[in-house]
């Protein structure tokens, strides 16, 4: 174990994990997965009725959170898009609206 700040963990837990795209952003949906990741893992050595209904609940819950966050952006470009047309840039708003 190795011992950091009074904590101690595992050798083998990772500590930092990187999600990395090529030209591009990340998606909601994988997003969405990383977030899921984090809120609940499944364990392979669950009784199989268990684990079943684990990845399942899991799989609704990405689902959730991807629709959650395309609302969020959709709702994001709105507030852009209305703040460039007040500021006087209309053409500029428009380029946002058709992301």
């Amino acid at each position: 174990m190795n011992a950091f700040m009074g904590m101690t963990m595992p050798r083998d837990t990772p500590v930092v994990g990187v999600h990395t795209t090529s030209g591009r952003g990340f998606t909601p949906e994988e997003v969405a997965s990383r977030c899921a990741d984090k809120l609940m893992a499944v364990s392979d050595t669950a009784p199989p009725a268990i684990r079943d209904q684990a990845r399942a609940f899991k799989a609704n819950i990405e689902q959730v959170i991807a629709s959650y966050m395309r609302q969020a952006i959709a709702s994001d470009r709105t507030t852009v898009y209305n703040a460039l047309k007040d500021a006087g840039h209309p053409e500029l708003a428009e380029l946002i609206r058709r992301l």
